[in-house]
């Protein structure tokens, strides 16, 4: 499905899908929801990636074996798991396509712990020499590829007291939204900073149906202390869904530092999991029960008053460009 509606000033803000008029949304044929056991036991991945693909590799393998073992059956890791650069450029040189030897392996992974997993923040190779694509990678229990979300917000910041992020200058955005069908609910798939563009969100949840909204992210140590469980909770109020954020931690070189911090947060905004220390490497787990989220939903119906302002914006856009256009023939007439 294409969004294609013009932008106004008065539309913007108030019909989130006018803001993604060139966003495609994707989305896969329910598989899950006749099978699917309510209560399902997640997992969100703390740790420090460095530019050593091997040694990260060797972390999540470690982790994926420490979390089958305690029965967690979705296993989320945090953008950059793979690998986070010392140096300018070195993100492209060790880029690959989804189907390249590094994911293979954490697809065989996947395959021999009998777990799903959602990697997010993968350096795909890009449309050319001198671009990625920073990409959300889920994987199942068979060692499939079920989906691939590529993030649409980049990180282009001046962070306060901290440093200039550019990450469009080595990365082209992606144009689709992305929820996936899983033993573990309808999943939205995201990236990191676009955490703080709550209309994809919305989308996610009130156009698309997503139940569990996955923000993998390396939130950087200032912003993370000023927005992140703040951001995270907020999503998750907003939208009546579980958030699971996987977060990277602590120092990866001398230039890079992550906040940490990885939390799964239920539809109430509660966080529900959360590792004693945000900076340790390690797993938050806890059990979701897929019931909570449509007894908050019956409870608190916001999605038909949503569904029914969104119509009623719709309508008054349409009225507006009918009377820009009478306007316009009268001028020219």
């Amino acid at each position: 499905m294409t969004i294609n509606f013009p932008l106004t000033n008065r539309t913007l803000g108030n019909f989130p899908a006018l803001l993604y008029g060139r966003i495609r949304s994707i989305q896969r044929p329910a598989r899950f929801f006749c099978s699917m056991a309510n209560t399902i036991r997640v997992g969100a991945v703390q740790m420090t990636s460095n530019n050593d693909p091997d040694a990260n590799y060797t972390t999540c393998s470690r982790l994926v074996k420490e979390a089958a073992t305690a029965g967690v059956k979705f296993l989320c890791f945090p953008e950059n798991f793979s690998f986070v650069s010392a140096k300018d450029g070195d993100s492209l040189k060790v880029s690959e396509p989804i189907d390249g030897p590094i994911m293979q392996k954490y697809c065989s992974l996947a395959r021999e712990a009998n777990i799903w997993l959602s990697l997010g923040g993968f350096q795909e190779k890009g449309p050319d020499d001198a671009h990625l694509h920073n990409t959300h990678v889920l994987v199942d229990d068979c060692g499939n590829i079920r989906s691939t979300y590529r993030k649409i917000h980049l990180f282009d910041v001046d962070v306060p007291g901290n440093m200039v992020y550019k990450e469009s200058s080595f990365t082209t955005a992606g144009d689709a939204i992305v929820v996936e069908d899983s033993p573990a609910g309808r999943l939205g798939l995201t990236v990191c900073y676009d955490l703080r563009f709550p209309e994809l969100y919305q989308m996610l949840r009130f156009e698309h149906n997503a139940q569990v909204l996955l923000v993998p992210s390396a939130f950087t140590k200032v912003t993370g202390e000023a927005h992140w469980e703040i951001l995270l909770r907020a999503r998750a109020i907003e939208t009546q869904c579980f958030v699971i954020a996987a977060a990277q931690a602590g120092k990866h070189n001398e230039k890079r530092e992550s906040y940490g911090g990885s939390l799964i947060i239920d539809p109430w905004g509660t966080v529900i999991a959360r590792l004693p220390d945000r900076l340790s490497t390690g797993i938050a787990m806890a059990d979701i029960n897929l019931s909570q989220i449509d007894a908050i939903r019956t409870r608190m119906p916001i999605a038909t008053r949503i569904l029914y302002m969104n119509k009623n914006y719709v309508e008054l856009f349409l009225n507006n460009l009918y009377q820009i256009t009478l306007k316009i023939i009268e001028l020219i007439s």
